[in-house]
């Protein structure tokens, strides 16, 4: 008996089908049969199927008498011959991940649950990029006691990541729908219903392959065709009448909700790029189904969804189309905007007469009148573009609802195109008019020839962006095409006898349909790519070599030679965040270093943007060889993190390590990982300490921890943070006004308090994880006094929500965070070290730690039990903070005391003069 029955279906599918069967026959898990159900197919998928029965007893081949048109006659049939306990589908397209049967089987064993589903990884042939099927659904292990605990796996829509018991689906009679598409819906809807209880696994056990191949291309793909929206609903319906049927009428809301996020949404992402006889038609099924579902549905999507949806049942269908190309990211704005008695809407006129269209088409919440610079939206669309030889004549027009533009001659204004190479900027000016209110045009050339592309060719897009700077401030936005555009073309002749490339000029035809540039090579280089497999083996050899002489080892051992030469005795590398900005320790030193006017020059790496930086200084790019160079010949080094482990230290250079705050969490070999690490681990933990000439030393508390755990027996220059002393010295003009210019360049309305949001990083989350504040409460009900700036830690992803820009701004555009904590009027943090930085402002300090009892007791754990320390409040709830930011005198009052002692354990050796202070020691004091 076997443990497993796997059912491949297939029709016309000779070529894949093995492919498909050997991943099951793989399979870790050697007790299983395979059941290919075949569709009646009239290729040689036949002759494949029966050579495969003949190698291997487990597979068994099972042929319709016709053909059914889908998958569930095959599936059905497939089904009845099972004689395992559990069965798993799979399609002759896709695969099985090795472990994928074994690994649930165990779990449905131990567990005992009805059936087990796991996480899909999506391959895209085109490209062959990769992505996981609804993730935050696959998070874990769980067990779910009833589809009314987790309504939302109604999303897993799927039936093959499933491992279902045989027993269950011949106790409830469950059966794939014959005659219709889409039957995954249905029976995945009906396994969900009916199951006492089922198990989440978070790994991948389904691969699914999405063809590149326009004539392959799936059922679930063919979005295209009428029928494929009409199937879609049918099933949809079908799923209904079942909650009916079996009084399960409670659930309709959280499918109808699935219908709209999923099914729906995949037709509106399309919907700028269809025709205008399929959009009727479209409109005609769709509309009758939307009259039917539920309030609760309706009202969970977006607000751009629901505008979508209003404008298709009200027949707008030209405007419904423009809305749909601001469903995704990046944000886009409406063309035309409305006003009324206090109100906001989508489009013009304004809607007054119409209850549904006030309901459906107001947009208030998004606050455009109070939008700042980087988060208010703008819609940049190409008007015109016209062909003038290898010349390109473009008419933008840029839409500004929240009337960003208003001034537009404070506003430096540039399209840039790039080609592989540096990109090409081309500044141009706003004239208003041309498209109605708040509407401005540009008129902007494009010489094809001037864009940078190298000898050795490029294939591939690029497109245009319009890049916008104010207030030291800069916002990148996508250029819309028109869906009608008609594509151009033109050569591109490169170095007189060099072949060059051909250029392509179209919208881009998904998403929000950008203008694309997609170049080609032509000519001679053209053809040398057809012999590409013939060279390919050379190819790769050529620069497997090629990063042998380019990669760390050659620079490691360049910087060995170069150490043979003489330190450079006037040279300084200065590095803050592994080259992130000019910000930390690091640029307080060195500013102390040029007031003084030390004979020394410096040298600032960068990683990344070089506008983080001032034009001033000289910069090298962190990990090249002017980099490498810099590092073997420079007298000193000064950084806050560590330079790269592969350049050892010359005995004539001088490293000084600032560090980068106070310890909470646990650090060197006080880590579990490095503590019980392998040898060669922890000797090259050493080896980079020992490079160490001095470290700064901000508090007693630091060398029992820091220094200890590190094993640093170097000097210690005790005194405060350099970067501290702005903080300490925050009362004088030079720190008032950088505090003024802050909160002008984040756009703090008058009257307004600031509250600096800075979490820190949670170990594995780089998704956002640490912003765990509810932004949208916190700003209901506290913007009319204060504005939240969120500056999450560099490894963390956080974009500000369109609704939430008036009471919301992104703090990541300051490469120094200091001049955050001067314009600041309380800091909102949990356990990150800038707690010890604030508290040299004297402000109020809330810790929002709500995870505190896993945070403190993970893995990594933390040096202090953060309730003996807290210099504020600790908060759990968001509706907690409201109240504590309500009262803040209160809060300074009953925390003055825990303030004070904060301060003198953590901050008694900042007095404002620690640049000098290091200076003093490091640099004039150094006689070595």
């Amino acid at each position: 008996m076997p443990d497993v029955t796997v059912v491949v279906i297939v029709y016309n599918d000779a070529d894949r089908l093995s492919r498909a069967v050997l991943s099951v026959l793989h399979q870790s898990l050697r007790n299983l049969e395979v059941i290919i159900a075949d569709d009646c197919s009239t290729d040689g998928t036949p002759a494949v199927a029966q050579a495969l029965q003949a190698a291997d007893p487990r597979v068994r081949y099972v042929r319709l008498d016709s053909n059914s048109g889908g998958c569930s006659a095959p599936r059905n049939a497939g089904m009845a011959a099972g004689r395992a306990p559990f069965i798993m589908f799979l399609d002759s397209d896709d695969e099985l991940p090795k472990h994928a049967c074994k690994s649930m089987l165990l779990v449905a064993e131990r567990t005992g649950v009805d059936f087990v589903t796991g996480e899909v990884m999506r391959i895209f042939e085109e490209t062959r990029a990769t992505g996981l099927w609804y993730p935050a659904l696959f998070d874990g292990v769980r067990i779910v006691e009833g589809i009314r605990q987790a309504p939302e796996y109604f999303h897993d829509h799927l039936s093959t990541n499933k491992l279902y018991r045989a027993d269950f689906i011949a106790r409830h009679g469950l059966r794939f729908p014959e005659g219709i598409h889409y039957e995954d819906q249905l029976f995945t809807a009906q396994a969900y219903t009916l199951a006492h209880n089922f198990a989440v696994v978070p790994w991948p056990v389904y691969t699914w392959r999405l063809s590149a191949d326009p004539a392959s291309l799936s059922i679930s793909s063919s979005r295209h065709k009428l029928q494929n929206v009409a199937d879609r609903i049918a099933v949809a319906r079908l799923i209904d009448q079942f909650f009916t049927q079996s009084g399960n009428a409670d659930l309709r809301p959280f499918k109808d909700e699935k219908f709209l996020r999923h099914d729906l949404r995949l037709y509106l992402d399309d919907l700028p790029f269809r025709e205008r006889e399929w959009t009727e038609r479209f409109a005609e099924l769709l509309t009758p189904y939307l009259d039917e579902l539920t309030t609760e549905a309706i009202g969970s999507v977006s607000r751009e969804q629901r505008i979508c949806q209003y404008l298709l049942r009200t027949g707008r269908l030209d405007e419904a189309k423009e809305a749909a190309r601001s469903l995704g990211r990046p944000r886009i704005a409406p063309r035309q905007v409305s006003r009324e008695s206090g109100r906001t809407y989508w489009g013009h006129p304004t809607p007054k007469h119409d209850p549904d269209g006030c309901r459906e088409l107001d947009i208030s919440e998004w606050h455009l009148d109070e939008q700042p610079f980087l988060s208010a939206p703008l819609r940049h669309e190409v008007h015109t573009l016209d062909p003038a030889g290898l010349v390109l004549r473009l008419v933008l027009r840029t839409y500004d609802p929240a009337r960003l533009l208003s001034n537009p001659e404070n506003v430096a204004a540039q399209l840039w195109l790039s080609a592989g190479g540096a990109p090409l900027k081309l500044p141009f000016q706003y004239i208003l008019g041309g498209g109605g209110p708040d509407v401005y045009t540009a008129f902007v050339e494009i010489d094809l020839r001037l864009i940078p592309l190298s000898a050795k060719g490029f294939k591939g897009r690029r497109h245009p962006v319009v890049v916008l700077e104010h207030l030291g401030m800069k916002r990148i936005d996508v250029v819309l095409a028109p869906p009608d555009l008609v594509p151009m073309r033109a050569h591109l002749p490169l170095h007189a006898t060099l072949a060059g490339h051909d250029v392509r000029v179209a919208c881009e035809g998904k998403g929000a349909g950008r203008l694309e540039f997609t170049w080609s090579r032509s000519g001679a280089l053209a053809h040398a790519e057809t012999l590409v497999p013939r060279v390919r083996p050379l190819r790769q050899k050529v620069r497997q070599l090629q990063r042998k002489l380019t990669g760390p080892r050659a620079k490691a051992l360049t910087y060995r030679e170069l150490q043979k030469l003489p330190v450079d005795k006037g040279l300084v590398v200065f590095e803050a965040l592994e080259g992130r900005g000019y910000t930390d320790s690091p640029r307080y030193i060195y500013e102390e270093m040029v007031r003084r006017g030390l004979p020394l020059r410096a040298v600032w790496s960068y990683s990344g943007d070089r506008s983080a930086f001032p034009e001033s200084l000289n910069l090298v790019r962190r990990g090249s060889w002017e980099y490498v160079r810099a590092l073997a010949r420079a007298r000193y080094w000064v950084d806050s993190h560590g330079f790269p482990s592969i350049y050892p230290k010359r005995p004539g250079t001088h490293y000084l390590q600032t560090w980068h705050g106070q310890a909470i969490k646990h650090m060197g070999f006080d880590l579990p990982a490095l503590r019980l690490g392998s040898p060669e681990r922890q000797q090259k933990h050493r080896d980079m300490i020992s490079r160490w000439d001095a470290l700064i030393s901000p508090s007693e508390e630091f060398e029992r921890t820091f220094v200890r755990a590190n094993e640093f027996t170097g000097e210690l220059l005790a005194c405060g943070l350099p970067r501290n002393d702005a903080l300490v010295r925050c009362d004088e003009p030079a720190q008032l006004e950088r505090a003024r210019a802050a909160r002008a360049r984040l756009q703090i309305p008058d009257g307004r308090k600031v509250l600096l949001y800075a979490p820190t990083f949670r170990d594995g989350n780089s998704s956002g994880g640490s912003i765990r504040v509810d932004l949208a409460e916190l700003v209901e009900k506290t913007a009319d006094e204060w504005i939240v700036v969120v500056r999450p830690h560099y490894y963390d992803r956080f974009t500000v929500p369109r609704e939430l820009g008036h009471g919301v701004r992104d703090g990541r555009t300051f490469p120094d965070i200091n001049d955050l904590l001067l314009a600041s009027d309380a800091l909102l943090t949990d356990y990150s070290s800038v707690m010890f930085d604030y508290a040299n402002l004297r402000r109020p300090i809330l810790l929002f730690t709500d995870d505190y009892d896993e945070y403190s007791t993970s893995a990594r754990g933390t040096y202090y039990n953060l309730p003996d320390i807290a210099p504020g409040p600790m908060l759990t709830t968001t509706e907690e903070l409201v109240e504590a930011m309500r009262d803040l005198d209160q809060v300074r009052t009953k925390w003055a005391d825990a303030y004070a002692g904060f301060n003198a354990r953590f901050n008694a050796r900042e007095t404002g003069r620690a640049s000098e202070t290091v200076v003093n020691a490091f640099f004039e004091g150094d006689n070595r």
